[in-house]
This record gives structure tokens, C-alpha cells and sequence, in this order.
């Protein structure tokens, strides 16, 4: 019985998606055998072992994988509209801050950044960089297909960009409260005067941080731990000025309500454009190269 229990329950207290016989489930054998109750054990672990980490983010993405795509929709409407706080604390500091490329002024912005995806993230809705990188998680595992992973990205991008802009309309409509219109052409012109190689690669590292940022969050078991990571990651993109697709979409609808200098049209590049590298740096830099280097380890310990 008890041996049949350690099959089934991880040392973490994860479900184990896969009866293979590997050297991290050898050691949870031992583990169980030493501990006496297994809440007396996870009381005592801060992080969760990589092992752990991956089997989480698989048995998540594949949960989010199978969701019904009205489900997905709603959750995704309401992340794209959470974020917008990020948007609005940004261009109300850029709207007070003469110089944005001053060193201080610039660490003033990031620091009010993460707040929207503090919110958006804790609140457990379905935001497309976040999973981006834990719905690939399945597919490489075969246990989803890839028909699956692309209808998810589809819905959940589509959600949020609703949401982002319905939230940008709430935001123009406020504006006599927030006086924040100078901010959002600010914000716009970060996204419209780049390269599209600049702005792709800009965000890959954005999309990469995020996904990184997801598995962070999966390796933790505190709250304040989980609100500490996304904070760093999302505090690093807004130092670098880097490039989220679902802010920036935010963003840039923020200023079309707000100001005629873009257009609606000029949107469009700029957002396809930065969605596709969020989404090449959320799934490659971080779930194949995390995928593949804990599934060899686990070969080589067999």
C-alpha cells in the first residue's frame, strides 16, 4: 500500500503524470519511506524539485489545454482588462516624468510596471505570455497535440486583445480623472519607432522573462514568493523597455483612443510582429530548453 501511495503522490504533494520509473521517482520512494506524513514533509520545502517543476507545468498546461475554448475566452477577456493597470500606472508616471531616458526616471517606470500583472497573474486568468511556455509543456510530453496548443494561443490572444482594448476605452473614457493621455502617446511611440527585427527581438527576451517567470511561480509554494517573482521578471522588462505583446497592444489602443498620432492599421504589424517573438521566447529559451535538459537528466539517473 504504501509503495502504491508513492506512485501516486509526490513528495510535494504533485500528481506524477507518468509511471516511468525515473531516478527523481526512486528518490520519492526513499523520501516517503523516511518521512511519516507527507503534510509534515511539504511544511518543511521551500521550492519544489525540478522534476516536480515539470510534472506540475505539465499536468497545468494540460488542464488549460483541455478548458473549453468559451472558458479560455472569458478568462482571457478579463486578463487582457486587468492589465491595463500596468498601462495606466505607466503613463501616469511617464505623463509626470519629463525625460523617460534619464537612469532614475526609467527605474521609477519599471518599478510601477509589474503592478497589472501582479493583479492579472495572482488572479489566475488566462494571460497569453504567462501560457505561452506551460501549454507547450503537454505537447512535448505527448500528451496534447499541437492542433490543441495552437487553438489555446489563438483563444487566449484573441481574449486578450478584447479585453486589452475595451480596457483602454474604460481608460480614455476616465481620462478627466487619470490625466494620463501625454503618458499612452509616449507609451505608443516606444512600440512604433523600432525595426521590426528590433522589436521582435525585444520581444523574445520579454516573452522569455514571462515564461521564466511562469516556472518560477510553479516552483514555489508561497504566495508572497510567487508576487516576488513575477514582480523581478516584470520589473526587468520594464527597465529594458522590452516588448510585451499584450501591454503593448494596451498601449498602443490606449493612444488610438486618446490621440490621432497612429492609426488603427499601423497597429496591426506592430502587434503581430511582438506577439510572435513573446511567443518563440516563452516556448523555446524556456519550455524546450527546461523540457529537454530535466528529461535527459532523468534518462541519465535511470
Amino acid at each position: 500500500m504504501q509503495e502504491q501511495k508513492s506512485q501516486i503522490i509526490s513528495s510535494s504533494g504533485d500528481p506524477l503524470l507518468s509511471n516511468k520509473e525515473t531516478g527523481r521517482s526512486k528518490e520519492r520512494k526513499q523520501e516517503n519511506s523516511e518521512f511519516v506524513s507527507v503534510i509534515v514533509k511539504r511544511t518543511d520545502e521551500t521550492f519544489r524539485h525540478p522534476d516536480d517543476i515539470l510534472e506540475k507545468a505539465i499536468q497545468e498546461g494540460k488542464e488549460q489545454l483541455e478548458r473549453p475554448a468559451a472558458s479560455l475566452f472569458l478568462s482571457a477577456v478579463a486578463a487582457g482588462m486587468i492589465l491595463c493597470f500596468s498601462v495606466l500606472a505607466v503613463a501616469v508616471m511617464a505623463s509626470l516624468i519629463p525625460d523617460l531616458s534619464q537612469g532614475l526616471n526609467k527605474v521609477v517606470i519599471a518599478a510601477v510596471y509589474p503592478l497589472g500583472f501582479v493583479l492579472c497573474i495572482l488572479s489566475r486568468t488566462q494571460l497569453f505570455t504567462e501560457h505561452t511556455a506551460t501549454a507547450v509543456y503537454p505537447v512535448l510530453d505527448g500528451k496534447s497535440s499541437l492542433n490543441k496548443l495552437f487553438r489555446l494561443w489563438a483563444v487566449v490572444v484573441g481574449g486578450n486583445l478584447i479585453g486589452g482594448a475595451a480596457s483602454a476605452g474604460l481608460l480614455n473614457i476616465a481620462e478627466e480623472v487619470i490625466h494620463a493621455s501625454r503618458g499612452y502617446a509616449i507609451l505608443a511611440e516606444h512600440l512604433m519607432h523600432f525595426s521590426t527585427i528590433t522589436l521582435f527581438v525585444s520581444a523574445i527576451l520579454a516573452g522569455w522573462l514571462m515564461a521564466l517567470g511562469a516556472w518560477i511561480v510553479l516552483s514555489t509554494y508561497s504566495t508572497l514568493s510567487q508576487i516576488f517573482s513575477i514582480y523581478i521578471v516584470t520589473f526587468i522588462i520594464g527597465l529594458g523597455g522590452l516588448h510585451h505583446s499584450i501591454a503593448g497592444s494596451i498601449e498602443l489602443f490606449a493612444a488610438y483612443f486618446a490621440s490621432d498620432i497612429v492609426s488603427f492599421w499601423e497597429l496591426v504589424p506592430i502587434i503581430l510582429t511582438v506577439l510572435a517573438g513573446n511567443m518563440v521566447g516563452g516556448s523555446v529559451f524556456v519550455a524546450v530548453l527546461n523540457y529537454g535538459h530535466i528529461r535527459h537528466s532523468q534518462r541519465s539517473n535511470d
